[in-house]
């Protein structure tokens, strides 16, 4: 009964006054996300796709989407005066224009079945980039600071010199394969609901390249190659953090038809230091100075990655207090000459062992803290730490 169905605007979730292009773009996504090849067995998500697809053949249509705004659902069902006349054969999706239907229909099945028709054309035969090789190097703490050079082996490959990279025995040349006839791509068809679909697959023959080789080289077996192990010097820049890469440009594995090399790309494995801790361009690390220090002031010797500086201790300084060595940080990547900071945990040591005069000291210090005033004491000495 027409009274059952949901209201279209709401199948498609777009308000009533969207336009073609919201229309569109919503009944393609759950088009693709209902659809019965997507779902194989679902009868919940073939009832949804076909409860979407009725809507868009109605809403996309735009004398049917006048008659349904005017009428509703009654606008097909032959019970309004404008309407009559059903889908023309909507089981069939006959009332679907067939070139926004093909583009739409295209999209879907490229995504289901991995490859549609619109993006398939350019994958074969053509110029294609190698792909990028990956390796690392490991670096000391200062050298990512600071920046430095490293010697890296990798797999190379070069171009076979015996048959000049066609892979091809010296004498013989690649064949156009017959099976697709040098395209590098094959049609078949697929039947769906929707009738006959046609899709594009790589040649399983000459794997997209358009090209059989009968007689491989026996040199490179037939891939045009030969690895050799190779030494690459590569620039660490100053600043480089750990897990970065760097960038060599047509280091990586070779291109087909014509197509560029690759790139090498070589992450930076940084060692962890003993005494500084990195964040982006920060330093931290944490200074031990004696109470004597943290109480009267005085100077304190600090390392840094550029060496010792000396830094005055305020009077009176308490534990955990940090101070900033500006400058002293990690220098910018984009910018060497720009420099993060320092900071520094100054942290007041409490002496493990201390021989009897030293212990005197302390008592005679914590005499004199806690004060001979009867007073205000009662007459009493408050007790000391050393009592």
């Amino acid at each position: 009964m027409a009274e059952s169905k949901r209201d279209y605007y709401e199948v498609l979730g777009v308000p009533k006054n969207a336009d073609d292009s919201a229309i569109k773009k919503a009944y393609r996504v759950l088009a693709k996300k209902y659809h019965p090849d997507a779902n194989p067995g679902d009868t919940e998500a073939e009832k949804k796709f076909k409860e979407a697809s009725e809507a868009y053949s109605v809403l996309s249509d735009s004398e049917k989407r006048r008659q349904y705004d005017q009428f509703g659902h009654a606008a097909f069902d032959g019970g309004a005066g404008g309407g009559g006349g059903g889908f023309g054969g909507f089981g069939g999706f006959g009332g679907f224009d067939g070139a926004d239907m093909g583009d739409i229909f295209g999209d879907i099945f490229g995504d289901i079945f991995g490859g549609g028709r619109s993006r398939s054309s350019s994958r074969y035969n053509g110029p294609m980039r190698g792909a990028n090789v990956r390796t690392s190097v490991r670096i000391t703490f200062e050298e990512a600071i600071f920046g430095c050079e490293k010697e890296i082996d990798i797999n190379f490959k070069e171009e076979c010199s015996s048959c000049h990279g066609t892979g091809a025995k010296p004498g013989t040349s690649p064949e156009t394969c017959s099976k697709c006839n040098g395209k590098g791509k094959i049609m078949y068809t697929q039947q769906s609901m929707f009738g006959t679909v046609q899709n594009v697959q790589t040649c399983p023959d000459c794997g997209g390249t358009g090209k059989v080789i009968r007689e491989k080289c026996p040199d490179c077996r037939g891939t045009g190659y030969i690895t050799r192990r190779k030494k690459l010097k590569i620039t660490i820049p100053a600043g480089i953090d750990d897990g970065q890469s760097i960038r060599m440009a047509g280091s990586g594995e070779p291109g087909t038809g014509g197509g560029e090399r690759g790139d090498l790309l070589v992450e930076a494995v940084v060692s962890k230091h003993p005494v500084f801790v990195r964040r982006e361009t920060s330093i931290y690390s944490t200074v031990p100075i004696s109470f004597a220090v943290a109480a009267l002031g005085g100077p304190v010797r600090i390392k840094t990655v550029d060496g010792e500086v000396e830094y005055e201790v305020k009077a009176g300084t308490q534990t955990d207090t940090k101070v900033r060595l500006k400058g002293k940080g990690v220098p910018s990547l984009r910018n060497k000459a720009v420099r993060g900071d320092h900071y520094v945990t100054l942290v007041v040591q409490v002496p493990e062992r201390m021989n009897e005069e030293q212990r005197e000291a302390l008592r005679r210090y914590d005499d004199l803290m806690n004060g001979r005033t009867p007073k205000e004491e009662g007459g009493h000495k408050r007790k000391g730490l050393f009592k």
